[in-house]
């Protein structure tokens, strides 16, 4: 394989997280006009998220598990057809009913092409550079916050929502495209394990430990970020029309996090988790002071997403190590947990909105989530240090998955 056809199958890859990272968060800013023009209340449009959100956490663990013996670039293929299908359902959707209905069906294939995808990159580098294959896949999620979201909702306000979920089946369609044409066939065969061999992996003491990391680190940025509007308008100053640019901010300092997160994870994965956990509880808890004006507040907004963002590819990466005979199963599990961690962490901040304690109080909660998430990654390590997980894995992904007869001539 030539040194070019990896970084062009990542790209593929980084096509669809694109596309799929689009389609989670633009609804938040069309929500208004998507009530408007079906006729409901503002929460009951908030539903769409929701929906979404059950679709990814169904469709993680579910699909990955089912399609267990499928070659790895079929599958991806098949995820992302699913996902231009659930896109275009929902620009015709007739009634709310089925676009509930339609937003279920494509939250369906994120996890699962995520986790799948994670393993897929993993294959096509070399050992050293297995962190970084899976930060550049992610980085089209995080570039979509910078860009996708944006433009996105800018074409649903002017040309109608339904013109928004067009225009990401049209980047869905480019995504099958790339997949098809840059994944390569010889390294994306179907695992060996198949499922039994997959959920039996689960059943493992350090794979739950990851994941409850995963909970509750993603769960402290979600209870501070669920509510970063007000928090912006009340606390900071600003006014409601800056608000697209400063969550622009969050994801360009989600893209630097992951990025910084899946070079440094490359040379000390367990240190680069801490690293980011602490980073993480010092930004929250700095949240109350850093609110107070217009300049520290958009700074503040760009060290959390860099903060949360940096233990984004070595949560995943130690997933899938704590699983290696069952890595798409696992990371896309991962995937379910992060959006578990959206749910949870947002309802938790919300209680300490409703409790009276203040527009900033939701990022305190999140410091503790953060504590929390620090104190199971901490115990994950005493595990491991008594054996439970082989020593080759402590430091980076040595093998996350079960190399195929092509894979060891290649090497």
């Amino acid at each position: 394989m030539s040194r070019r056809t990896p970084t062009l199958a990542l790209l593929a890859l980084a096509v669809g997280a694109f596309g799929i990272g689009t389609t989670e968060f633009v609804m938040m800013g069309l929500l208004p006009d998507v009530a408007d023009d079906l006729g409901i209340s503002i929460p009951s449009a908030g539903h769409l998220v929701s929906a979404y959100a059950l679709g990814v956490v169904i469709g993680a663990p579910l699909l990955a598990a089912a399609t267990a013996r499928m070659s790895r670039r079929k599958l991806l293929i098949g995820l992302m057809a699913l996902f231009v299908a659930g896109n275009a359902l929902s620009a015709f959707a007739p009634t709310y009913d089925y676009l509930l209905a339609a937003r279920f069906l494509s939250g369906l294939p994120h996890g699962a092409f995520f986790g799948v995808g994670a393993v897929v990159a993993t294959t096509m580098v070399a050992p050293e550079r297995k962190a970084r294959s899976v930060s550049l896949m992610f980085l089209g999620l995080t570039v979509a916050n910078v860009v996708g979201v944006p433009v996105a909702t800018a074409m649903g306000q002017q040309l109608g929502w339904r013109a928004t979920f067009l225009g990401v089946s049209v980047i869905g369609v480019a995504a099958i495209a790339a997949l098809a044409l840059l994944i390569p066939q010889t390294r994306t065969e179907a695992p060996v394990a198949g499922l039994r061999g997959e959920l039996a992996a689960l059943r493992s003491l350090p794979v739950w430990l990851a994941l409850g990391t995963t909970v509750a680190g993603f769960g402290a940025l979600f209870s501070a970020y669920s509510y970063i509007t007000p928090m912006l308008t009340d606390s900071a100053g600003y006014k409601d029309s800056s608000v697209t640019v400063l969550l622009a901010l969050f994801g360009v300092g989600a893209t630097i996090g992951n990025l910084l997160g899946g070079r440094l994870a490359d040379h000390a994965m367990r240190r680069t988790l801490f690293g980011g956990l602490v980073s993480l509880i010092a930004v929250l808890a700095a949240f109350p002071l850093l609110m107070t004006t217009t300049w520290t507040a958009a700074l503040a907004v760009v060290l959390l997403g860099a903060a949360a963002f940096v233990t984004g590819t070595p949560l995943n990466l130690m997933v899938m190590e704590r699983a290696s005979t069952a890595p798409s199963l696992a990371s896309s599990a991962n995937q379910a947990a992060f959006n578990l961690a959206n749910a949870g962490g947002a309802w938790v901040g919300g209680l300490a909105l409703a409790a009276g304690f203040g527009v900033t109080s939701p990022a305190l909660v999140g410091a503790g989530l953060a504590v929390l998430g620090l104190g199971v990654a901490g115990v994950a390590y005493v595990v491991d240090r008594r054996g439970t997980t082989p020593s080759v894995g402590r430091e980076r992904l040595v093998a996350s998955h079960v190399p195929s007869r092509a894979e060891k001539v290649h090497h």
